[in-house]
Formats: C-alpha cells, structure tokens, sequence
C-alpha cells in the first residue's frame, strides 16, 4: 500500500493577461482566470496510475487563498482521495523558502506517507526550488526532473532528464520526486469524477494549525523584493523593405545595423 501526497497549486491562466499589483508588485491574481496548473495535473496523474497499480491513497495539498478551492476540486475530480488546503492572508507575498517550510508542516499532516510528487515548476513563478527545498526540510531523498517513475516494493526508480542528458536514479520510500512534462498525458475527469469529488473530505488549515508562526512567512519575511515593475512595451512595426533590384543589399545592411550578422 502506498500513500501519496501530491503537492497541487492554482496560477493565472497563461492565456489570461497576467500582471503585478500596483502597490506591493506581487501577482494579481484576481485580475486573470485561475486553473490547477498543468504540470500538477501530470503529477496528480502519476499519483493515481501508482495507486491504481496496486493499493494506497493520494492526498493533494495546496497553499493558497480560498480561491484554491477549485484547483483542488479538480484534483479530487481525476481521482485523489482526500485534500488539505492551507489557506492564510498571512501567506500572501511568501517567496519560495516560506512556501517550502509551509509545505513541509502540511505534509507532516498526513500519517504513514511514502512518496510526495510535485512538479518540477509552477508556470507562474518557475523559481523550479521548492521540492528540492521540501525534501530538504523533511530529510527525503529527491529524484527531481523525472520524466518516468515506478515504485516497486519500498523503492522508488526514475529517469531523470536535463540538459546533461538521462540519469537513472533510485532511492528508499519515503521519497519526494518532482515530475517534467515528458511524464504522462493526465486524464480528463469523468462526470462521476466530478460529483464524487463534491463529497470528498477537504481539511482547510492556517499557518496556526501547522504551528508557523506568522513572522516566518508573508511579503515581510521575503528574502527578495520587487522595487519597481513596469508593463512590456508595446510591439513595434517591424521595418518594410521594397525589392526594387537591391533587396538582398537591403536586408543585409538592416542586420548589420541590428548586430544579428
């Protein structure tokens, strides 16, 4: 039997106009659509081929406002079991190590774990560190960038792909892996998914309930700041060039001035 948590997070819609807050230039989040980020839904995908391989339970976690609520949902409609939703107005503006040490109370939550699978990156801040912070905090092995997976017994192998090439990679339950794009092709949920899932238990905690304390996380305790944010200038109309015999001459005088060639 194996338990799973999958670490989910809701992000603006990529086709949605994203931009900054005026006043503290953080992500307005009201201001796009939001959905259960893509590569979340890869590894809520691993998660339920694992379980359906043999026995066990996935339980999804998300930090994030209320809102969050639907992202889960739609986790909880492909298949997994259960959700914990840390939702606090005290997490608002935590950078990467906040969330991680978050997480890390989270996870603890849940009793007899053996693998926690993330993706690799959010599309929103793509800081690509928090799982491997994650593992740090709860002293797990990390197979990070896996593009395949499978748990045999009490251990876990992966292949992992970078730049660098292909890494085969093994380690012992309890581990954390954090999943690429390559891994799998998620599932849509069904109609009885979606209606199962209005019934499944969600547990909503604050920063309290996890026994953090409100200075360690937040815009305040940001180990970065965003002094200044402007909009990307608008596009410009690109230079025409009329062939009349020296085209060719043209366009090559038009790189040169632009230093391409």
């Amino acid at each position: 039997m194996t338990n799973i948590v999958v670490l989910v997070k809701q992000v603006p819609d990529t086709y949605s106009e994203r931009k900054l807050s005026d006043g503290d230039h953080t992500l307005d989040r009201e201001s796009a659509d939001a959905v259960l980020d893509e590569i979340n839904e890869k590894a809520v995908e691993e998660a339920l081929k694992i379980k359906e391989a043999g026995e066990g339970e996935v339980t999804v976690i998300s930090v994030g406002p209320d809102r969050a609520t639907d992202a889960i949902r739609k986790a909880l409609s492909m298949g997994a079991d259960k959700a914990i939703h840390v939702s606090d107005e005290a997490l608002h503006g935590s950078d990467a190590v906040a969330t991680a040490k978050v997480l890390a109370a989270a996870v603890g939550k849940v009793e007899g774990f053996d693998l926690v699978i993330a993706g690799n990156e959010a599309s929103d801040g793509r800081a690509g560190a928090v799982p491997a912070m994650l593992a740090e905090l709860l002293g797990l092995p990390q197979l990070t960038q896996v593009r395949s997976l499978t748990v045999e017994g009490s251990t876990v192998k992966a292949d992992r792909e970078t730049d660098d090439g292909l890494t085969h990679l093994e380690a012992n339950l309890p581990a954390l892996v954090s999943v690429t794009e390559k891994i799998n092709e998620p599932r849509y949920p069904s109609f009885k998914g979606i209606m199962a899932a209005k019934k499944k238990p969600v547990e909503t905690l604050t920063i309290a309930d996890l026994g953090v304390d409100a200075g360690a996380v937040g815009l305040g305790s940001a180990l970065s700041t965003v002094v200044e944010a402007a909009p990307k200038p608008p596009r410009t109309a690109g230079e025409r060039v009329e062939d009349e015999g020296d085209g060719g001459s043209k366009i090559a005088e038009y790189l040169v001035g632009q230093k391409i060639i």
